[in-house]
């Protein structure tokens, strides 16, 4: 079953999007695949991401704290995010919601 699943996975893969269907809903879940946090604009770093769904597609974030902002108005920060992802820009911008700092 879950050769299957990886196999789908690998099938359905497109540059920066992923499809994958939640085995208990059956609904298809997108990987956004975003390069920049939608909330801080920080550039993504893989090892320590979070990931948060929202309509059925899963964005990535820098930490937690840019998820809780996120959730507040989610359709704001995804316009901001799509923006900064065409024009590649670093839309770096000091956190002043959490203490830690990102490379």
């Amino acid at each position: 079953m879950y050769l299957k699943v990886i196999m789908m996975l690998l099938i359905l893969s497109i540059p920066g999007y992923i499809l994958a269907v939640d085995s208990e809903t059956q609904q298809e879940t997108i990987f956004v695949g975003n390069k920049f946090c939608p909330v801080s604009g920080e550039k993504i770093d893989e090892a320590s991401q979070v990931t948060y769904e929202y309509r059925g597609k899963i964005y990535r974030f820098c930490c937690p704290e840019c998820v809780e902002e996120f959730k507040k108005d989610p359709e704001r920060y995804i316009e901001k995010m799509k923006k900064q992802e065409e024009t590649g820009e670093d839309g770096r911008k000091p956190h002043h919601h959490h203490e830690h700092h990102h490379n």
